[in-house]
């Protein structure tokens, strides 16, 4: 019994390790900011969260940086809360790109987030599997605390590797 307990305690210490290593203690910054024009090269995406078919996006959008075939960093629309709406998510999944002038890969279309917005946002350093949730969890707390109401638009970015960041709309 007693050498059971260690193997799981020197396991709980590896999970704990491995979760720090990953950003998983990391806070997210959050403030209240004024939103910048941003260009999105991807493809829409309309069903479940789970479907196979919203992965294949996120790798294609992955590929496009790796292969050079737009210069930019990934990021993604979403046009509502999935957790409100039974699971599904209207989605556009891609690339944001630094202006409208750009060569679209095939299947590709551009579109545009106007900016002038006040939007709740958030950053944070860690890996991309822990990200979304950590820093969507954090504005809907920031928007709780502040007494606010969010639109259901989100626009998320990768900006360098194992950081993020996403920002809501305030509504007026």
């Amino acid at each position: 019994m007693k050498k059971l307990f260690y193997i799981l305690a020197a396991f709980g210490v590896v999970l704990l390790v491995l979760y720090t290593f990953l950003g998983g203690f990391t806070a997210p910054e959050v403030k209240m900011a004024t939103s910048e024009t941003m260009y999105v090269a991807g493809q829409a995406y309309t069903g479940s969260v789970e479907d196979e078919q919203m992965s294949k996006l996120f790798m294609r959008a992955a590929e496009v940086v790796d292969k050079k075939e737009l210069e930019g960093t990934l990021g993604n629309i979403y046009y509502n809360d999935p957790d409100k709406s039974g699971d599904s998510i209207r989605a556009f999944i891609g690339v944001i790109v630094p202006n409208a002038d750009v060569k679209l890969p095939e299947g590709y279309e551009l579109r545009t987030v106007a900016g002038g917005k006040k939007v709740v946002r958030a950053e944070a350093e860690g890996n991309m599997a822990l990200l979304p949730r950590k820093l969507y969890k954090a504005i809907y707390d920031y928007a709780e605390e502040e007494n606010l109401k969010l639109e259901d638009f989100y626009v998320e970015w990768f900006p360098a590797q194992d950081r993020g960041v996403v920002e809501v709309p305030v509504k007026q």
